[in-house]
């Protein structure tokens, strides 16, 4: 028996390749159309060929006509089979982009802490090979679907051309059911190990292509290729396994069908001797017999919706991701951005990492959150900015909490900068004005970037602002100075800077600040510190230990009533001394 985590999750996956195949859902009733017409072709065939060869015989006058039929009939097969294919390719195609748009809609909504808990090759992998797997299901049930009707109606063609016929194909049919229950449960599992060592194979990768510089100067570039390739003998084994699975089923139902066409053959010989039969009843009977035991097409496309279904679980894990939902209220005109935190309390991985945290930011502070390593001051700099919601507790923003502003407020009035920004666009100029709302132009870019420190080395690149990201080398502070400058481009009511200014030397570093205080936008300023000199500017100064609210107030209050507090600066002397 499955456990309930695995039923469940194959549940939502069927219910996603449900979703996505009523996207086109005409497209696939017409794939099911055109494969039954077929079957149906199919199944007129040996009967209209069989009669008409017994009027040949007889030389009726009716014969002429009757080969017309047969003509209209095998072309009809033809014609239906055709536009099936091509049907197929493009339902396969609707349906493999409609879950790649749902899972990719579904991963960039959710909040950042659930898409990390993804490896970046295994959801590569499964909004790629896996999501093209479980896209072909629809079109590949349309056609088992149909492929069982020839096998169905082939037995009752036996039974009404001949009793004695069908009895003797009847008794292989339970081998028949038999092979095809077998082959179900083994190609369900040996697919999913299959899919599941390619996932972490394509992770690993993944890491090793994002840490190329870091593996060329270890000089572990063997040692990389060997992690990396390690699953690969399992990957052979499960491959070979799924198609050992497919391989020995079709054998023996190619040892199973000539048994079960001899038996029908030596009964209806038998039968065409004593006059119970004629001579074009045996040709049909020899077909339907073909067609009954057509076990061949149903398995292979059985398969196909197995292998779909597997691929679809895979996929469908990125579709079950929370979707950081958005409301439909706006912020007042004019705020100041006062920042306020109602009893947050964060849960991650079964531990509390903030606990209990209620607080008030008047509009226009600047806040300097401390603490040391793992005290939460990156999910409070998270939180303060919605891109996580607390388990607990609310944050509000000029009086409203911050899960009830649309989409649109939340990004125009709250921006962010991190320590390691990943710049998007082409150019320079695309990434530092990269953000929601219209395009800042030209002017407004440059004075951003003149904020962040960043003009002078972006004027000496080969071209300037209009220089590609991948023909502009850059240090990591410079990455960091055009993450800050895209921040001060699109500077809200509220700023949050986590750890963002940790690769700049100490005068950038103090240019950045002087900017936060008069050469952007005014409004709240929220700052991850680890420079003494940052909390030594700030407004206010918010301390966290290990999740708590130790305290906040001036950096000269905590610093002269707290020997804990200058503890959390004790590895930075050299600061403390020149901020003194």
């Amino acid at each position: 028996m499955n456990p309930p985590d695995a039923e469940a999750e194959a549940r939502g996956a069927d219910r996603a390749l449900v979703a996505a195949a009523r996207h086109s859902g005409g497209r696939t009733a017409a794939v099911l159309g055109c494969t039954v017409t077929a079957a149906a072709a199919a199944l007129a065939e040996p009967a209209v060929l069989g009669h008409t060869l017994d009027l040949l015989l007889r030389r009726a006058p009716s014969g002429p006509a009757w080969t017309l039929l047969c003509a209209a009939v095998i072309a009809a097969e033809v014609a239906m089979d055709a536009a099936a294919a091509r049907l197929s390719g493009e339902v396969d195609g609707r349906t493999t982009a409609r879950l790649r748009r749902l899972g990719l809609a579904r991963l960039l909504r959710t909040a950042p802490h659930h898409a990390a808990r993804h490896a970046p090759g295994e959801t590569a992998a499964r909004l790629t090979a896996h999501a093209t797997e479980a896209g072909k299901v629809p079109a590949a049930f349309a056609h088992a679907v149909a492929a069982l009707l020839p096998p169905l109606g082939g037995v009752v063609a036996l039974f009404l051309i001949d009793l004695w016929t069908g009895l003797a194909f009847l008794l292989g049919v339970p081998l028949l059911l038999l092979l095809l229950r077998a082959f179900a449960r083994s190609t369900l599992t040996s697919v999913a190990r299959y899919q599941q060592v390619q996932l972490a194979t394509a992770g690993r990768l993944v890491e090793a292509l994002a840490g190329a510089r870091t593996i060329a100067a270890a000089g572990t570039a063997d040692r990389e290729r060997a992690r990396i390739l390690a699953r690969l003998p399992e990957l052979g084994t499960e491959g070979r396994r799924m198609w050992q699975v497919y391989g020995g089923t079709t054998a023996r139902s190619a040892a199973l069908m000539p048994m079960l066409l001899y038996a029908v053959l030596a009964v209806g010989g038998i039968r065409l001797s004593a006059g119970a039969i004629g001579v074009g009843e045996l040709l049909a009977a020899l077909r339907y017999a073909g067609l009954a035991a057509g076990v061949g097409a149903v398995t292979g496309a059985l398969a196909a919706v197995v292998r779909g279904r597997a691929a679809a679980r895979r996929t469908a894990v990125l579709l079950a991701l929370p979707v950081l939902d958005h409301g439909r209220a706006r912020l007042p005109e004019g705020g100041p951005g006062t920042l306020e935190l109602r009893g947050v309390r964060v849960v991650r991985g079964g531990s509390t990492v903030l606990d209990g945290i209620s607080l008030v930011i008047p509009g226009g502070t600047t806040v300097a959150v401390v603490g040391r390593s793992g005290a939460g001051k990156t999910l409070f700099a998270a939180v303060a900015g919605r891109l996580t919601d607390p388990d607990a507790g609310q944050v509000l923003l000029d009086g409203v909490p911050l899960r009830e502003l649309t989409a649109e407020a939340l990004r125009r009035e709250v921006g962010h900068a991190f320590d390691r920004p990943v710049l998007l666009g082409d150019t320079v100029r695309d990434a530092i004005g990269f953000g929601a709302g219209p395009d800042p132009g030209p002017e407004a870019v440059r004075a951003a970037a003149r904020a962040a420190g960043a003009d002078r080395f972006v004027r000496h690149l080969p071209h300037g602002y209009g220089t590609r990201l991948a023909d502009a080398p850059m240090s990591g502070g410079e990455v960091q100075r055009l993450g800050l400058a895209r921040a001060f481009c699109h500077a809200g009511r509220l700023l949050v800077l986590d750890d963002a200014t940790s690769s700049l030397d100490t005068v950038t570093a103090r240019e950045v600040e002087r900017a936060l205080a008069h050469g952007i936008r005014p409004g709240t300023r929220i700052v991850v510190a680890h420079r003494l000199s940052s909390a030594v500017r700030a407004d206010l100064v918010v301390w966290l230990e290990d999740g708590r609210l130790r305290a906040a107030g001036s950096h000269g209050e905590l610093w002269e009533r707290d020997p804990c507090y200058r503890a959390v600066f004790a590895a930075d002397g050299t600061r403390q001394e020149a901020a003194r």
